[in-house]
């Protein structure tokens, strides 16, 4: 199918093309990103991602479309609540940075598509400097907070795959226009007094993440594909509302706990 702005993220573009978020719920939970792909779970937006939107859209030129179709962001009196103010302000501020600005000067929400892994992916790219970069708008709770995984430190661009996302992009639009472009986080927080940067993503850092899906992605295909059986991880949300019954546990079974 030819993916538009309007079609891009409808239930028919889930089912006929990956993209990475999709990726990023089959490796959270494969029912639970089945029930998605099939219309069987729709997730409300939650503020923290609103005001994420909200920043999306000022710089895609839609935010009087955006404040149309959430009335819910305005208080009683038409003014904004004051986590939408708080978006005002994140504005504010990156309007003060030349960098940033450059960064997301590009073409917006330009759509390509490609094949990665055996499979048709679909990207949408924030801002795409033709020849120069791309570069992916993030709202983040706090810019330099720092996580653990399996031991080791690590940013919120790898906590929330970030990295993964624009290697996939940069894969996409290599085979589309023959370039490997440098790879950018425009990033701004969400603290009284926003923190921001541009991150470039290094190369290698790219492929390694390229690499480290590339092993995943074929059990993925297949149960997209409806030939083995998604997994439920036991713990997200879709699978406590969709939990049944079938057996007595002892009290050890609720500290080891073992998805299904």
């Amino acid at each position: 199918m030819k993916l538009t702005n309007k079609n891009y993220y409808s239930q028919k573009a889930n089912q006929a093309y990956f993209s990475v978020s999709q990726v990023k719920d089959f490796l959270k939970c494969e029912a639970y990103a089945m029930a998605k792909i099939n219309g069987e779970w729709v997730e409300p937006p939650t503020p923290p991602m609103l005001i994420g939107s909200y920043v999306d859209s000022y710089f895609e030129g839609t935010l009087e479309e955006f404040k149309n179709n959430n009335p819910d962001i305005f208080k009683k009196d038409g003014s904004l609540k004051s986590d939408f103010m708080k978006a005002e302000a994140i504005i504010a501020r990156v309007h003060k940075e030349e960098l940033f600005m450059k960064c997301m000067s590009g073409e917006k929400q330009v759509i390509m598509t490609g094949e990665i892994f055996g499979a048709h992916w679909k990207i949408k790219m924030d801002s795409y400097l033709p020849h120069e970069a791309i570069v992916d708008l993030k709202v983040v709770q706090k810019l330099r907070d720092v996580s653990y995984k399996n031991g080791w430190k690590q940013s919120f661009v790898e906590k929330w795959g970030y990295d993964l996302q624009l290697g996939i992009y940069q894969e996409i639009v290599r085979q589309n226009t023959g370039e490997p472009l440098p790879c950018i986080i425009a990033a701004v927080d969400k603290q009284d007094y926003p923190d921001l940067d541009c991150i470039l993503i290094p190369d290698d850092q790219l492929e390694f993440q390229r690499n480290q899906l590339r092993w995943k992605m074929q059990r993925i295909i297949d149960v997209k594909n409806h030939n083995e059986l998604p997994k439920r991880c036991g713990v997200c949300d879709y699978c406590r509302a969709t939990k049944k019954l079938d057996k007595l546990i002892l009290p050890d079974d609720l500290i080891v706990f073992t998805p299904s």
